[in-house]
């Protein structure tokens, strides 16, 4: 499993925003698309909202990437 360690800079990231972000896709667009399609995680639940707000400490799979929010 590829581990990516993303900076959050503020309160908190937006899940498309994010994905695009810590290059698991090229756009926000695309980081909706695959919120939509069910196929990712955060903190081990899926997540159907493309704006959620992710936060420090949470942890976001998609696939075989595991994305850690550290402040």
């Amino acid at each position: 499993m590829q581990e990516v360690e993303f900076q959050l800079r503020g309160e908190f990231v937006e899940l498309n925003q994010l994905l695009k972000l810590a290059g698991v896709c090229d756009s926000g667009g695309a980081g909706k698309a695959l919120v939509a399609e069910g196929v990712v995680s955060v903190d081990g639940k899926v997540e159907l909202r493309k704006t959620a707000k992710v936060r420090a400490g949470s942890v976001v799979t998609l696939g075989d990437v595991c994305i850690r929010v550290v402040a």
